[in-house]
């Protein structure tokens, strides 16, 4: 049982590129073979042992929260609303009253990144780390910026998405987070992980846990949500 962590999952977004394909609900509640797409983080962290959840709402909040009202099977959910919209970094800090452990695993609500938790828990631990980020091998970095890490994993740089292809680590959104750092975010403020924190911690105890992860699927755009679809499908199938 994994007792220590309170999983954090962001799902406050606008999903403005997916609203051709699913307009009528937040993104995470997309419906991918026959199942609302949080419901798959859900049950992932449940067979992780987690059994604490923290949902970080905004964008059509109130369809989530009727959802899942304080529980999904045995895990246990909190909603961390935003009245206003305060990015990814934002809603973290603003969900830290909800994090009563000393470690958040944080979850994008639009991606879902198969990975081994134990061993990203004992690579952090391993490390001393404050953050770890959990990155993926892909052959075309084009869509999503990479991760540079020196030998020891510890993060140097983050190379923004520049339309050049190639391949390499890319964050995979899945982060480990002490929350003595989480603390450190300033609050009521409009902030990115990826554009405005993440570049601060180069240098602290920053950590990329670097994989070659079976299944990493986002549904950010129709093209993505239709191969979610097909992939999710096989799997069901089979």
């Amino acid at each position: 049982m994994i007792g220590e962590v309170t999983a954090v999952i962001l799902a406050g977004g606008l999903g403005t590129r997916l609203r051709a394909a699913v307009s009528d609900r937040p993104k995470v509640l997309a419906d991918v073979a026959g199942q609302p797409f949080l419901e798959r983080i859900f049950e992932q962290l449940r067979g992780f042992g987690v059994r604490k959840v923290v949902v970080c709402t905004g964008y059509m909040a109130e369809q989530i929260e009727h959802l899942y009202q304080a529980s999904f099977k045995d895990l246990s959910i909190t909603h961390s609303r935003e009245h206003a919209l305060l990015g990814t970094a934002g809603a973290v800090r603003f969900a830290l009253e909800h994090i009563t452990t000393d470690r958040a695993l944080v979850l994008n609500g639009d991606s879902y990144c198969e990975f081994n938790y134990p061993t990203f828990k004992s690579f952090h631990d391993a490390k001393d780390a404050e953050a770890s980020l959990l990155l993926t091998y892909v052959e075309d970095c084009s869509r999503y910026g990479s991760v540079v890490i020196d030998e020891n994993g510890k993060i140097e740089s983050f190379i923004e998405k520049s339309g050049a292809t190639g391949a390499g680590f890319i964050n995979a959104g899945v982060y480990l987070m002490e929350r003595s750092l989480i603390k450190e975010i300033p609050p009521g403020r409009i902030l990115s992980l990826e554009k405005d924190i993440f570049p601060q911690w180069i240098g602290r105890k920053f950590y990329g846990h670097a994989t070659n992860t079976p299944m990493f699927i986002d549904i950010g755009t129709p093209q993505s949500f239709e191969q979610a679809q097909s992939l999710f499908s096989w799997r069901t199938d089979s």
